[in-house]
């Protein structure tokens, strides 16, 4: 399962993936938080939607657009 930058307000195109909660290769459980965004209004911790173990593959730090993948949940 893909994990994605999720759309948060109706004008919101991009967020700033300020740091990862867990450590790639983890295995998480449905609602843990996993990262943290920022946007221009909010920073907002977004969850884990399922359990599983979780491979990072965005960089924090970085500014990525609405929908790009992050990590993913297998």
């Amino acid at each position: 399962m893909d994990l994605k930058i999720p759309k948060l307000g109706v004008a919101m195109q991009q967020a700033t993936l300020v740091e990862w909660l867990v450590t790639d290769g983890e295995n998480v459980t449905a609602g843990t938080p996993i990262y943290r965004i920022e946007t221009e209004k909010v920073e907002n911790e977004v969850e884990a939607p399922a359990a599983g173990i979780i491979h990072l593959v965005a960089q924090a730090g970085q500014v990525y657009s609405v929908g790009t993948t992050v990590a993913e949940l297998g």
